[in-house]
């Protein structure tokens, strides 16, 4: 690449609006997200501290895996069941859920249609990321929408990079984000399990 040539890149890339900028990162989710997603989603609770768990998504299908004082926690989503392994107890409980509450922690929904709901301004930018801050704009009337929500994009391919907003007292941070989910990754399988306890509660 001659000099020149990173000279337009660079003033292409300067000259970007954060609206442009923001389109392209949905484009990029959404020739992606049917490849599935997978995140790492930190939640910080008042008082109990900071949560993290590694979420996969797949289509309707997801598996959340959480650690915490030695204890491991991983939930098998497939919109109509869930299935709930713990270490501790070395038990599987069963449920049935609605596709309504089933929607995974990790959303990549969460970084979409923002142009249309947040006044955004960019913050910073360093040689590899943009950092925007996005303000809840007067028009936008849902009021369990964070006021404020921070989201950094990697510049050389407008993947998201992470998102930090505070939603009914917890800050959530989605992090680590690519692309990239197997059928077997977001699918229960009992043999995994030999020794597990079943405790089916579905009616």
């Amino acid at each position: 690449m001659t000099l020149f040539s990173a000279l337009l890149l660079a003033f292409a890339a300067f000259a970007q609006t954060p609206e442009e900028i923001f389109v392209r990162m949905e484009a990029v989710i959404d020739q992606h997200e049917k490849e599935g997603v997978v995140m790492t989603v930190d939640a910080k609770v008042p008082l109990l501290g900071t949560l993290s768990s590694k979420v996969y998504s797949l289509g309707d299908k997801t598996r959340v895996e959480a650690k915490m004082m030695g204890l491991q926690l991983i939930t098998w989503d497939d919109g109509t069941t869930e299935w709930t392994y713990n270490s501790k107890a070395d038990e599987i409980e069963i449920q049935s859920v609605n596709a309504q509450s089933s929607e995974p922690e990790g959303d990549v929904g969460m970084f979409e249609g923002l142009t249309d709901d947040y006044d955004i301004t960019l913050k910073k930018e360093t040689a590899d990321t943009w950092y925007f801050v996005c303000k809840k704009s007067k028009k936008n009337t849902d009021k369990d929408a964070p006021k404020t929500i921070d989201l950094a994009i990697a510049k050389n391919t407008y993947y998201p990079v992470s998102l930090k907003a505070t939603v009914s007292g917890v800050t959530m941070t989605l992090r680590d984000i690519a692309f990239g989910v197997t059928e077997k990754q977001v699918t229960f399988n009992p043999k995994d399990y030999p020794t597990a306890k079943i405790v089916d509660k579905r009616k």
